[in-house]
Formats: structure tokens, C-alpha cells, sequence
């Protein structure tokens, strides 16, 4: 079954308890939860008090993406603060065993580790690290900002990961963000994604039709 990860980065907070109403009565799984720095991405998100807060609002799971220069320091402060699923980003890490030593202390945190890669990046980085991680995020459009056009690079990305896990009885999530709708949600699902973060497309329509049609 997919996954449906509504991107709050895209949420009316001027509606916040209405839209989450309709997101908790969707089929939406997982709730995506942007924290952007400034520095890694040229944009300024959430901090933890704004997720605990979701945390009160919704019993979907919190998907936290860390768009972020030192994913290290402030991933205790948002598991603290509730996340479930926790990613950060490849190219925030100075090497491959660093990315390692994080995704093992993220599982001894209690929470499921994630690894994003950008689109200008190839999905060969992640060939010999994907199996340390329960989630891999390609992103589908440069990460910073949202309504952007979705990248069909991401596709291939997709397929890679999901044959390297099927040739490996691996159960892998494969997430993609950036750009998603109907359309492109379905070529991604074709390509062996099954978590779908969507933020304009949910946010700006009805949600919960939105979400179905994701689905």
C-alpha cells in the first residue's frame, strides 16, 4: 500500500486545525515535517516546539526531513520533539561512514533512519550505504522551496533503489518528494516508490480527494 505524507511546508496555518482535521481523516499514513536551516538550503522552516505541537494535532506518523549543515546536532532535539522517521541528507555528511555512524545512532534513539540525495546527485552514492537505512528520500526537485516542477531523473533513482532492494529481499522505503500529483505520483509508484510526500497538490485542494487520489 502507498504511504501519503502530507508536507505541512504547504499547510494554510491561518487553517491549521481545519486542514488537519481533513488530513486525520484522509488516508494519509505519515505526516512530512521540512526543517530547512538557511545554510544547507536557502530557506527557513520548523523547529521542534512546531512539532510537538503537530505531535497534539494528528496520530500520523512524523516524518521529519532535515534539510540541514549538521544533521548530528540537531537530530536528538527533533526526535525529542517526536519524530518517528527521521532523514537527513547525503550531501550534509562529510562521508559514507559518517552516514553509517548516524543511521546506528538514530536506531539506538528509537527511531527509523533516513538518507535523502538531491537530484543533482547520483543514486550510485547510496549503492553500497542504502542497507544501513529503513528509508531512502529522492528528491524529486531542488529541496528549499515548494510548488517546484517535478525532475523525471527521480525516476530512475527510484528504480535503481527498488531493484537493489528486491535483489536483496530488502524492505526498503522509498520516498519521493517534490513536485508530486496525480500524474507523477502514478510514474512514481510504476518505478517502486511507496511513500508519496505531496504538499501543494494536498494543501491547496480538497485533501482528503487529494490524498485519495495519491493513493
Amino acid at each position: 500500500m502507498t504511504i501519503i505524507s502530507p508536507s505541512i511546508l504547504s499547510l494554510d496555518f491561518t487553517q491549521l486545525n481545519t486542514q488537519m482535521e481533513a488530513v486525520n481523516a484522509s488516508q494519509a499514513q505519515w505526516l512530512h515535517y521540512d526543517v530547512m536551516d538557511g545554510h544547507f538550503v536557502p530557506n527557513l522552516t520548523f523547529g521542534p516546539d512546531i512539532l510537538k505541537a503537530f505531535r497534539k494535532l494528528t496520530d500520523c506518523e512524523l516524518d521529519v526531513h532535515l534539510m540541514i549543515t549538521d544533521p548530528e546536532t540537531y537530530a536528538p532535539v527533533f526526535i525529542k520533539a517526536g519524530a518517528q522517521w527521521l532523514t537527513f541528507h547525503y550531501e550534509a555528511m562529510e562521508n559514507a561512514e559518517a552516514c553509517r555512524k548516524l543511521a546506528k545512532q538514530l536506531r539506538q534513539w528509537g527511531v527509523k533512519p533516513g538518507i535523502s540525495i538531491k537530484p543533482k546527485t547520483p543514486v550510485e552514492v547510496l549503492k553500497d550505504l542504502w542497507q544501513d537505512f529503513d528509508l531512502v528520500l529522492v528528491m524529486s526537485v531542488e529541496p528549499g522551496f515548494g510548488g517546484q516542477q517535478f525532475d523525471p531523473s527521480a525516476l530512475e533513482k527510484i528504480a535503481q533503489l527498488r531493484a537493489w532492494a528486491q535483489a536483496e529481499n530488502a524492505d526498503l522505503r522509498i520516498e519521493v518528494d517534490g513536485g508530486i500529483n496525480a500524474e507523477t505520483g502514478k510514474l512514481c509508484k510504476q518505478a517502486g516508490a511507496d511513500v508519496l510526500v505531496a504538499g501543494n497538490y494536498i494543501f491547496k485542494n480538497n485533501i482528503v480527494d487529494a490524498v485519495d487520489s495519491l493513493c
